[in-house]
């Protein structure tokens, strides 16, 4: 499982590689994003650089920068030796520091010192042969699905102690941002998740099409759908503000995603693209949705549904609006 966590990028310009944790601590409320990424642009350029946002119930979102630091080439730190992963990390960046049972940094007024936990096994919301053979534009893959993190997080002058907060480790890597997203990420309770990518790629002959959501719903330690790319065309995504939604029948199971962003406990953030102007992002980690499976046994009948109240994490991706 540690060869998720190594660095992709090998050199080749026009490159995005991303590692990301989202997580929510159940006594405080506070939810919190740290986004490392590796923007290798088109020009040969390559940059290492991220951002960390910490949602305190009831006060507007806070964030805070760090980096960028040049990278040279694939060998050099801060990108970590994948053969030496045990010891070191897979993102060092002056005091940011992430490895797949450690997180600590701080940037602005946030400053994390987190260790990271849990057994789940790897949910690859893109097929497994996506992310190994990087066919597709893009691909995603969450090495810790249900990850536990315990430790302090520092918003300004409060002190957020975290014994078992609940969250993910992420990863993205292919040729860039989508044109247009919507994420979830949503704890079920025990070990159950649901991940979830709706996205419209900037491929020529594919920004056109309609968002194709990729969704992996684990509930008992089974994964459905089977294949996500195959079951992708059967659900229909509908991306807004402050709501969007995901609904669709494959087999004998109906699934409706409802997913609310609060204005005031959300954040925008200004992506790049290796190729330069970047799609602007709204995240919120204590987003609320409301999930339900139906089975097909002669009729409808509710196999599951969840209502997640501020705890769940979730986002909106869109181009940036052409000044002209």
């Amino acid at each position: 499982m540690r060869d998720l966590y190594a660095a992709r990028w090998r050199g080749q310009p026009g490159r995005l590689e991303v590692w990301y944790a989202t997580l929510t601590d159940p006594d405080s409320g506070l939810g919190l994003w740290i986004h490392h990424e590796l923007v290798a642009r088109t020009d040969g350029s390559t940059r290492l650089h991220g951002w960390v946002t910490a949602f305190v119930p009831g006060e507007p979102p806070v964030s805070g920068r760090f980096g960028p630091v040049e990278v040279t080439t694939p060998d050099a730190p801060p990108l970590a030796d994948p053969e030496d992963l045990a010891a070191r990390a897979y993102v060092c960046l002056g005091t940011v520091f992430a490895s797949p049972d450690r997180l600590e940094g701080e940037a602005g007024e946030v400053r994390w010192r987190l260790e990271v936990s849990g057994d789940g096994e790897p949910l690859f919301t893109f097929p497994r042969w996506s992310w190994r053979s990087e066919v597709l534009p893009a691909a995603q893959v969450v090495p810790a699905p249900t990850a536990i993190f315990s430790g302090d997080v520092r918003v300004a002058d409060k002190v957020f102690r975290l014994r078992e907060a609940r969250g993910a480790v992420a990863r993205i890597y292919g040729h860039g941002n989508a044109s247009r997203w919507g994420w979830l990420h949503a704890e079920l309770g025990g070990r159950d998740v649901l991940e979830l990518v709706a996205a419209v790629s900037t491929r020529p002959g594919l920004r056109h099409l309609p968002p194709l959501p990729l969704l992996q719903l684990r509930v008992g330690g089974r994964d459905w759908p089977s294949n996500p790319l195959l079951a992708a065309p059967l659900l229909k995504a509908r991306l807004d503000l402050p709501q969007w939604s995901v609904r669709g029948v494959h087999g004998r199971r109906r699934v409706r995603i409802h997913v609310t962003l609060d204005p005031a406990e959300s954040v925008t953030m200004r992506y790049e693209n290796p190729h330069g102007r970047g799609p602007v992002c709204v995240n919120s980690e204590r987003a609320s949705a409301d999930v339900l499976v139906e089975r097909w046994n002669g009729r409808w009948a509710v196999e599951h549904h969840w209502c997640l109240d501020h705890t769940a994490h979730a986002e909106i991706g869109a181009p940036v609006p052409d000044p002209r």
